[in-house]
């Protein structure tokens, strides 16, 4: 569009350009100006021919404006709460992009909507807790490796290690998840596809070496059956029961693919998963406290068993 807009420019100033020379200005091939000039005429109706005689292009009847596309106001709302939801993206590698196409969007709005953003503005927000505290560095390295397939080196530091390892990695994928970014790709120390925290990647440094994507990752492919990022080769049952005082919180989300609901007689809500690992969903169901109670599998019941062991074993008994 921007290219199309400056062509029009050309047009306009009754200069009479034509494909070479505007192909040469717009640094692009003479047949993306022919398409972009036959997009002009048949689907944005304006009125161009070719002169033979001047050899370039010009409008056969008055042109006011280059034609912008059209919003509603609700589709400008959800503009807006899309930039708000963005927000949280400031100060990332994806921070210049997405300022850039916000402007170029705005400045290609029609001046006939009239709403008030700022009332909007006012009214909607995002908040997310617990943000990652994210080496923003680090992060834009591992986005430009990520998309130029470039192979790195990662000083790596697990939890509750001191001291970080080096790992050789080809990254395949950044993925966002529930808030948290995770990078997946191929650990030439494991052999194998790995996920790694960005936030504790400690340095990165380039190989000088390329790799590529193997056909078969699918990062959908990948998560599926997880209940965050943790997966498995196998397929686990899980029911809960939900008691009543909770129900409602649990029937007002999705919380995974599989999930199917059931209402029990006591106005509670059973709910049963596919997944393939329960390292994740042992954690989410401690949350609930006494508000959730596993019917299967039975390892599962077991390692809640354990945990609250632990637990009252931390906290000591309760006074009676």
């Amino acid at each position: 569009m921007e290219r199309m807009l400056k062509i029009h420019q050309a047009i306009q100033s009754a200069r009479y350009p034509n494909a070479t020379g505007l192909a040469g200005q717009l640094e692009v091939s003479t047949k993306s100006i022919h398409r972009d000039i036959e997009f002009m005429r048949d689907r944005l109706d304006l009125p161009i021919e070719y002169d033979a005689a001047r050899y370039g292009y010009y409008y056969t009847q008055e042109v006011g404006a280059f034609p912008t596309f059209h919003v509603t106001e609700g589709e400008m709302v959800a503009l807006l709460i899309a930039e708000k939801a963005l927000q949280q993206y400031r100060g990332t590698t994806f921070e210049k992009p997405l300022v850039s196409a916000f402007q170029k969007i705005a400045e290609a709005l029609p001046e006939t909507i009239s709403l008030n953003l700022s009332d909007w503005s006012d009214s909607i927000s995002f908040r997310t807790s617990a943000l990652p505290q994210m080496n923003l560095e680090v992060f834009d390295q591992l986005a430009k490796a990520v998309s130029r397939k470039r192979r790195v080196a990662l000083h790596y530091r697990k939890p509750g290690q001191k001291k970080a390892q080096a790992r050789t990695v080809d990254p395949y994928h950044l993925s966002n998840i529930n808030g948290e970014w995770f990078l997946f790709g191929y650990c030439h120390l494991r052999e194998d596809i790995r996920t790694f925290v960005p936030s504790r990647v400690c340095a990165v440094d380039e190989t000088g070496d390329t790799f590529k994507r193997p056909k078969k990752f699918n990062i959908e492919d990948r998560l599926q059956g997880s209940f965050g990022v943790h997966s498995g080769g196998q397929t686990i049952r899980v029911t809960i029961h939900f008691s009543h005082q909770v129900a409602d919180y649990i029937r007002e989300k999705i919380w995974h693919p599989t999930q199917q609901l059931k209402a029990l007689p006591d106005e509670g809500v059973a709910l049963t998963l596919q997944l393939s690992s329960l390292v994740e969903i042992q954690r989410w169901i401690l949350g609930w406290g006494a508000h959730a109670r596993v019917l299967e599998p039975e390892s599962l019941k077991n390692q809640l068993k354990e945990s609250a062991e632990k637990l009252v074993a931390l906290y000591g008994q309760p006074s009676a």
